[in-house]
């Protein structure tokens, strides 16, 4: 529970009542539930990042602790909150014994705050500046990289983001000695050796430009929210961030990579970074790791960019979850859905690239799916819509291409109150009050319930849809093809089709709360389709490579025809 630390929370980061501490879960309950994980149908177990973090953080009267995993001062350690890294080896051969995959979070845009800046306001302690005070950016114009000793030495042509290769070289940063042109930077002696590797706690390595604005050049090189932001232009810092993560394939045969905030890293250290580390886990037997960057943008077009420029093989669909709350959550136009799928084209590879994103709801950044239908529908749906809005949903995120993401306890209805610290809910009995107040979807528990219930009907319509998509290749890696959209709320149908068989699957959704109908083409018109799981009829007639479907309020349904189209 503590860690190792002493009894006190703001030490230790210990505090099962504050909703911004650590509550007590470990690697150790995580593998004890795995029956109940694999029961939903899961086949991979994405974990928030485990390594060791500063156990708390912030300016006096802003304290919390590490729970999230992104303070990390330790890349080579499991948090000791968490258990050990042998726990974490358990942990993922028990998954591996299973035909489970385990994927991991990494950081490497920041490490904690540990580098302070003379320059900055003072906090209350000691009169010391801190990072943690306000500290604006200063770009690179105005404060250029120097070779001799703060901002009136000589200006040196050190590659930053945006620049040319030829400025990104070993000889250009090997006159990069001193780490002051910006602002001073300094460690206190308690935390002069607290990361590790040791490299990490030379601030040569880190931009030391102050507190990013989140716009231009401050983007990439400026402390993200007051973190110690890593000079990945540098070559050693590449170098040293392959050979961390090189290292916990190596001993851990973990399965994929979520890179956190790949948008703040410039393009050329992925375009170096990831061939690397794919090609290392080739090396080791793992020839389809899967590595997918979080880029927070929410349209195709900006999120794209990763896959074409920044060479991510995928990336966080953060457009399907918009579109997806858009349309199932607040009833707009089901057209919406047409429209993010028809932009598909734009990502590395076309459609076979936009299959290998990872889709979603919600998440702890910006909130749980449950939270944006109590949002949008308090002031008008009773219980009984509200959960079918939460199964409409994830039969979309199920259904339709991509990877599907679960986050955790929303098969259990959680809804939480927002991002972050609202949206951690523990799934074991909570003592967090702003976590018990929340009503849940599907269930009259709250979270001060113990809530691993396989029987609860998100779970079992999870576990249901989830068979479905592995008994039926088109579910999980077909060509999709949009058959009807509408100008508002109602029907959206794709059909999916597995290339290799033929088989056809179509998918119908209706998001209006009244019925609706309508005739849809389909690519085989001659024998009758039969329903494999959802509420429409049983079965649909074709007439001239048409049917004709009706479906109740809020539903969806998935036909498969009698026999196959013929394979493309």
């Amino acid at each position: 529970d503590r860690g190792g630390y002493p009894d006190d929370r703001d030490l230790s980061g210990f505090d099962p009542a504050r909703k911004g501490y650590f509550h007590g879960g470990d690697l150790k309950g995580l593998l004890g539930k795995l029956d109940y994980i694999q029961g939903m149908g899961v086949t991979a177990i994405w974990l928030a990042p485990i390594f060791a973090n500063k156990p708390v953080q912030g300016p006096p009267g802003q304290l919390s602790a590490g729970y999230h995993g992104y303070w990390i001062t330790d890349f080579t350690r499991v948090d000791p909150h968490f258990g050990s890294n042998a726990d974490f080896k358990a942990l993922v051969d028990a998954a591996h014994a299973r035909g489970m995959k385990v994927i991991m979070d990494i950081v490497i845009n920041h490490s904690a705050d540990v580098i302070d800046y003379r320059e900055c306001a003072p906090v209350a302690e000691g009169g010391v500046a801190s990072a943690r005070s306000d500290c604006p950016y200063r770009n690179k114009a105005m404060y250029p990289y120097t070779r001799r000793g703060g901002r009136n030495g000589v200006p040196i042509n050190v590659g930053f983001a945006g620049d040319t290769p030829a400025q990104q070289t070993a000889e250009n940063f090997a006159h990069l000695t001193d780490p002051d042109y910006a602002y001073t930077p300094f460690v206190r002696a308690a935390e002069a050796h607290v990361k590790v590797p040791d490299w990490l706690n030379d601030p040569i390595y880190y931009h030391n430009r102050g507190n990013s604005l989140w716009k231009g050049e401050s983007a990439l090189g400026g402390d993200f929210a007051g973190l110690d932001d890593l000079f990945t232009e540098h070559p050693r810092v590449l170098a040293g961030m392959i050979d961390i993560y090189k290292d916990w394939i190596t001993r851990y045969r973990v399965d994929g990579f979520r890179i956190d905030t790949a948008k703040h890293v410039d393009d050329a250290f992925w375009q170096r970074f990831i061939p690397a580390i794919l090609a290392h886990a080739k090396a080791e037997g793992i020839p389809n790791f899967y590595l997918f960057g979080e880029a927070y943008a929410l349209t195709p077009k900006d999120l794209s960019r990763f896959t074409r420029e920044a060479a991510f093989p995928a990336v966080l669909d953060f457009a399907f979850q918009q579109a997806a709350m858009h349309t199932v959550a607040e009833g707009a136009p089901t057209r919406r859905l047409k429209k993010l799928f028809d932009a598909d084209r734009l990502y590395a590879d076309g459609v076979a690239g936009a299959a290998r994103l990872p889709t979603f709801l919600g998440n702890h950044d910006m909130g749980r799916f449950g939270f944006f239908l109590q949002q949008s529908q308090e002031k008008h749906a009773d219980a009984a819509g509200m959960l079918k809005r939460a199964m409409l949903g994830h039969a979309l995120l199920l259904l339709a291409r991509g990877v599907p993401v679960i986050y955790y306890g929303d098969e259990q209805g959680f809804t939480g109150d927002g991002g972050d610290q609202d949206s951690r809910e523990d799934m074991f009995p909570s003592r967090v009050v702003s976590y018990n107040d929340n009503r849940l979807i599907g269930s009259s528990t709250t979270t001060a319930d113990d809530n691993f219930d396989p029987a609860h009907p998100l779970y079992r319509e999870l576990a249901a849809l989830a068979a479905l998509r592995n008994a039926h290749p088109a579910l999980r890696g077909g060509e999709q093809v949009v058959r009807y959209s509408e100008s508002r709320a109602g029907l959206f149908a794709f059909s999916r089709i597995d290339r290799a068989s033929g088989e056809e699957l179509l998918v119908v959704l209706n998001t209006a709360s009244v019925a609706r109908e309508h005739t849809l083409p389909v690519a085989h018109g001659e024998r009758a389709w039969r329903k494999l799981i959802g509420e429409g009829s049983d079965t649909l007639t074709p007439l001239h490579a048409k049917v004709r479907v009706q479906m109740p309020p809020l539903s969806y349904t998935v036909y498969r025809a009698d026999i196959p189209v013929a394979p493309r």
